[in-house]
């Protein structure tokens, strides 16, 4: 099992790249570097290539409506190219929240795009002359909605690596059967060991009996708090912060990917309840509503041997890595805190 640090949306490019070359030290296997709507993530990404020799640069995710998908696919390939075949694109949809509310792109087909923009990416990759007729993509442009002037191109590089790995973020039935038909690795979010199989394991089986037999095994990235120590009342509120803003927050009722998962590892009637405080402002009252065994249950919180326990938790249920975010208040806890989990990992 790898271990990763889950980089901070906001703070310092420099900053960040001290604290990515500490942990790179301290045996950390990669960094995930998010993009909503703060900095852009290539930027940071290109920057962490500088600073890093050994460990795995993941963007987490680049969002599929703000680039096209030869865009996207560039690069990685420049990104790769820099990070001397590091780097891993993780993609997906984001939500309507980011893409309409900030960007002003309609947020439409995820499923459909998703699959196009995967495929786009890897003819680029091989360097073909890029023809590609789907349903939301089609390169080159025809005639009759252009120029004329369009003709099939391919990269003029030569890319490090002609199959770079995709992941894919997906939550949903058709969206995860498709990731675990698609993608080289697959992260989930609010991932419970125990009980995903039971939202997850029909859709996973249905794509993995349709995937490419030259793909490897999928491999999934589970994201996690981190807390390794005695006090964990102290902690639980914030962890607990943040799954009440997504069970409750993210989406309006009937239309919250992450209320429906929680549902379905059968605290249905939890999601609910703190969904309606959440919206109606009662949002201390939504995190305390959700339960300590749901919060310990999804994150590495606890001793040593706890920690242990749930890391075991993790790999039973077929997670290849760990992408923690560090509960510390500084550099300095954090990297003690990654360095925990890498002795407990091994």
């Amino acid at each position: 099992m790898q271990i990763g640090m889950m980089l901070s949306y906001a703070g310092g490019f420099r900053e960040a790249a001290a604290e990515v070359e500490a942990l790179e030290q301290a045996g950390v296997d990669l960094v995930v570097v998010p993009e909503a709507y703060s900095f852009d993530a290539v930027s940071q990404l290109g920057f962490l290539a500088a600073r890093t020799e050994r460990m795995r640069l993941v963007s987490g995710i680049l969002q599929l409506y703000t680039r096209t998908p030869t865009l996207t696919a560039m690069t990685a390939a420049g990104l790769d190219f820099v990070s001397d075949g590091r780097f891993t694109l993780g993609i997906g949809a984001s939500g309507p929240q980011a893409i309409e509310g900030f960007h002003g792109v309609p947020y439409d087909a995820p499923l459909g795009r998703t699959r196009e923009v995967v495929e786009i990416c890897r003819s680029v990759w091989r360097r073909e002359r890029l023809e590609h007729a789907g349903k939301y993509y089609t390169i080159p442009l025809p005639a009759d909605q252009g120029t004329g002037l369009g003709k099939p191109l391919k990269l003029i590089n030569e890319p490090v690596r002609p199959d770079i790995p995709i992941l894919i973020a997906s939550l949903g039935p058709k969206s995860v059967e498709q990731t675990a038909e698609i993608a080289d690795a697959w992260l989930p979010t609010l991932f419970h060991p125990e009980r995903a199989r039971d939202v997850w394991g029909d859709a996973l089986d249905a794509g993995t009996a349709r995937r490419d037999p030259s793909l490897a095994p999928l491999e999934i990235f589970a994201t996690t708090a981190l807390y390794i120590g005695d006090d964990v009342a102290a902690v639980l509120p914030t962890v607990k912060q943040q799954i009440a803003l997504y069970v409750g927050g993210m989406g309006a009722r009937g239309k919250n990917f992450y209320n429906t998962l929680v549902t379905g590892y059968g605290y249905g009637d939890v999601a609910a309840t703190i969904q309606e405080l959440f919206l109606a402002g009662r949002k201390e009252e939504a995190v305390a509503a959700v339960p300590d065994e749901l919060a310990l249950a999804m994150n590495l919180v606890g001793t040593p041997a706890q920690v242990a326990e749930r890391v075991a938790a993790f790999g039973a249920a077929g997670v290849g890595v760990l992408a923690a975010a560090p509960l510390g208040r500084n550099a300095d806890e954090r990297l003690a805190l990654m360095r925990g989990l890498r002795a407990i990992v091994g």
